[in-house]
């Protein structure tokens, strides 16, 4: 197969929100949620002027703006979170999908970012870049995904896979057909389609499927934009692809969602927001946001956004999207971390 070039909810209607997170249409490489009614501030980046005055809270008056970045995977959570916050307050929240890495690297860690929504925890390369640039990020683990693994709804031959197999079919060098796999598959070549390097699913399937030396191989399509990646298995009977559970959620009458073994001796398990929350689908990840220590303590209108997505985390604006909700044991952590590295 071929490569091509990398590329990069609303709670009332998902099916229209995650839509929506495909395109370039709002704004940003992958879509953007922002209030166009809101007062634009002074608050436009990461280690930027102070906005309106120092943290307090969520009381009082708001303005300004606050700029999110990061994971596709997160993306989703975040736009509704936002939405709902500036239905509230006269603040502009944008939205921008550029993978984890990818926010990290070109916007949160240089210092134009507030907030970076994170499918795994941050590297050290990341933690270096940041200091470098005198940005302490602080880690808020905020819902967990059932990572989705999807194929044609015609490959009716498969129906659960392995890591083992996974790693076959994704590693350099490795698997070209179906029947590599099983004799018993079809003798076809597979057409894959998965996140690009700059997505922290990348990074979480190199490193607990593929092996944390490994990679990915070269002839995959990749992008940031998890609806191609359905679009493409959509189009091919022999086609694979990895996503967010959201995203599978919203597509499942148009692709096929394989079960998952955690080796040849394990129970294949369906991904479900259920079995992530129990722990037992064996792809469940965390996802996380990070802000910016300087954007907490001296712009009011981050803090009470942050303040607002916590609470909200733990909601059924999460579970509706697709993901397993912050435990209120995690929410008060969260919020005692964010009172704590704010000087509130």
């Amino acid at each position: 197969m071929t490569r091509q070039t990398s590329d990069a909810k609303d709670g009332v209607s998902r099916r229209k929100f995650l839509a929506g997170a495909g395109t370039a249409g709002v704004m940003g490489i992958a879509g953007c949620t922002s209030n166009p009614g809101a007062s634009s501030g002074d608050g436009g980046s990461g280690n930027g002027s102070s906005g309106n005055g120092s943290a307090g809270g969520s009381s009082g008056n708001l303005s300004g703006q606050v700029v999110v970045k990061g994971s596709s995977t997160v993306y989703p959570v975040s736009s509704a979170i936002a939405e709902e916050f500036m239905k509230e307050h006269e603040v502009n929240v944008s939205v921008d999908s550029t993978g984890t890495g990818g926010g990290f690297q070109n916007h949160f860690c240089p210092g134009n970012a507030d907030i970076n929504g994170a499918s795994r925890p941050i590297q050290d390369s990341e933690k270096q870049l940041c200091s470098d640039n005198d940005v302490k990020p602080i880690e808020f683990q905020v819902a967990s995904d059932a990572l989705t693994v999807a194929v044609n709804n015609e490959a009716d031959w498969v129906d659960c896979l392995s890591f083992d197999q996974l790693a076959q079919i994704w590693k350099p060098d490795g698997a070209q057909m179906w029947s590599d796999i099983n004799s018993e598959w079809p003798d076809k070549e597979f057409e894959l389609y998965g996140p690009a390097s700059s997505s922290g699913t990348f990074d979480w399937f190199i490193e607990n499927v593929i092996g944390e030396d490994g990679s990915l191989r070269s002839d995959y399509e990749p992008t940031e934009n998890d609806n191609r990646i359905i679009q493409g298995i959509e189009g091919s009977q022999y086609a694979m692809g990895f996503f967010g559970f959201a995203y599978y959620q919203e597509n499942s009458d148009s692709v096929k969602a394989v079960k998952i073994k955690e080796n040849a001796d394990g129970n294949c398990v369906e991904p479900t927001i259920e079995n992530a929350k129990s722990g037992d689908y064996p792809m469940t990840r965390p996802l996380f946001v990070y802000a910016a220590q300087s954007s907490l303590e001296e712009k009011q209108q981050v803090y009470a956004f942050m303040e607002y997505y916590l609470n909200q985390a733990e909601t059924d604006i999460v579970s509706s999207i697709g993901y397993v909700p912050s435990s209120t044991k995690l929410r008060d952590e969260n919020l005692n971390k964010l009172k704590q590295y704010s000087g509130n």
